[in-house]
């Protein structure tokens, strides 16, 4: 696939901006498609000699310690999400009339005539669970498919190899979104929009802006959440393909050209015959894991990009009673003395961690960690009736407390000022004494994980493992 553009390619001085994991795949794929290639990148440590010299022994050329020169003759970038959009070698490449894309804008260009169209999901939550579950319910609908993009499988991978596809399932983060001008999805959802990655967006505007890409030339169906009206607004303000429908999903009844829950039941208002009258049965709440109100969401977002594609009410019911949650994403790890312990490690921002606090009654809340700059009044202020009490861990849990504060005075606050390997065990036992059977102890931090561990798998992991320790003390 992609084979008809080589030519478009020889010779083509192209600079990719980043080693890591889209540049060094991007300057491979370039350089075998006979394009001049210079990577540049501002770090040159150990790591970065060591690509730079994998790469520069296939005959790409490397700058080590200078991300902001453009290369002379440069006609084209290609730029690792990561880099911010105000980096000089952009202003350098704008001064030059030079485009910029990202590794999807380039995964995109590069598809073959007979390519799998997109099914496209973007927001600041639930991306990775949604496109998971698309995946899952095109998959029970007998589609060669597959979930890519941010989720972890590389775009160029995919349109280059072998593999023949009916649909992609594809996870697109706004940094992508924003280096993808040329990109069309058959269909495409927001889940949600709430403040992140503001310092490198620069504003709430150019964030939502960014997300709101995805809905550039679709043909069939722009999905949006009718509880957060900045995803329809999105819609309205995209260039769309004539003919092309919005389709709202609601927790609540469904109106025409919506998505919603009856009684125990989602049902299809929006790809039905009459659907001023009609509605279809797709699934049962019961078939959703877990049933969380958010992420009923995400099954009903998934199920209308599905069904915009033309798949059978009964695969959607099969693809979504077959699929599993990764782990650290509301998982349940056990139940002690009558109390139910959750990890929810995935819940890295305030928005996350609000959908998952409003999943349960009555909670012991284990928050905490690097705030990313996040506030956390209007959280606290939503889940104080919820709390039963709160053990916070982590750098910034200063932050939280003083929320807590204001918001949640009579609520009894454990303060553990401790970053050792033994932190999650003293959070988890202190957490037990402040449960009583019937209650729900939640890790959901609120937080990014790095002040205490690599990553937020990392510290599922521990707060799991306190668990077990705690369970196996009590047999």
């Amino acid at each position: 696939m992609g084979g008809r553009q080589v030519t478009d390619w020889q010779g083509k001085r192209v600079t990719v901006a980043g080693l890591g994991v889209s540049g060094i795949p991007a300057a491979r794929v370039l350089h075998g498609l006979g394009a001049a290639v210079t990577v540049v990148n501002d770090g040159d440590d150990e790591r970065a000699r060591t690509q730079a010299e994998d790469l520069e022994a296939l005959g790409i050329t490397v700058r080590l310690g200078d991300g902001a020169t453009l290369p002379q003759g440069t006609e084209l970038i290609v730029t690792t999400p990561g880099w911010k959009p105000d980096k000089p070698l952009f202003a350098a490449a704008a001064e030059a009339g030079v485009p910029v894309w990202g590794d999807v804008e380039l995964a995109w260009r590069l598809r073959g005539p007979d390519a799998a169209p997109w099914l496209a999901v973007t927001g600041t939550n639930g991306k990775t669970t949604t496109v998971q579950m698309l995946a899952s319910i095109l998959g029970a609908a007998g589609l060669r498919t597959a979930a890519v993009g941010n989720i972890g499988v590389s775009l160029l991978d995919v349109v280059l190899g072998d593999e023949r596809y009916d649909v992609l399932a594809v996870e697109l983060s706004s940094y992508q979104l924003h280096w993808s001008p040329s990109l069309r999805a058959h269909s495409a959802a927001v889940l949600n929009l709430a403040p992140d990655h503001l310092d490198w967006h620069g504003s709430m505007e150019a964030y939502a802006a960014d997300k709101g890409r995805i809905y550039e030339g679709n043909r069939v169906a722009c999905v949006y959440n009718a509880a957060d009206k900045a995803t329809e607004d999105l819609v309205r303000e995209a260039d769309v393909e004539e003919g092309c429908r919005a389709v709202g999903f609601t927790l609540g009844t469904p109106g025409p050209s919506q998505l919603g829950v009856v009684d125990g039941i989602l049902v299809d208002r929006a790809f039905v015959e009459n659907r001023q009258q009609n509605a279809q049965e797709l699934a049962e709440v019961s078939d959703v894991s877990p049933a969380a109100p958010h992420n009923i969401a995400n099954a009903l977002a998934a199920a209308a990009l599905a069904r915009a594609f033309g798949v059978p009410a009964a695969a959607v019911r099969d693809g979504l009673r077959a699929f599993t949650p990764d782990a650290h994403r509301i998982a349940h790890v056990a139940d002690v003395d009558g109390v139910a312990y959750i990890d929810d490690s995935k819940a890295t921002n305030t928005h996350a961690a609000q959908a998952s606090l409003a999943a349960y009654e009555s909670i012991v809340w284990i928050a905490g960690g690097l705030a990313k700059g996040a506030t956390f009044d209007e959280l606290v202020a939503g889940a104080a009736g919820r709390l039963r009490g709160v053990v916070l861990i982590g750098a910034d849990r200063a932050l939280i407390r003083e929320a807590l504060t204001r918001h949640a005075p009579q609520v009894p606050v454990v303060d553990l000022d401790r970053t050792d390997t033994g932190a999650m065990l003293a959070a988890v036992r202190e957490a037990r004494t402040l449960a009583r059977a019937g209650d729900t102890v939640l890790l959901a931090p609120a937080c990014a994980s790095m002040d205490m561990f690599v990553n937020y798998n990392k510290r599922g992991d521990a707060f799991a493992e306190a668990v077990r320790e705690l369970s196996s003390a009590d047999g």
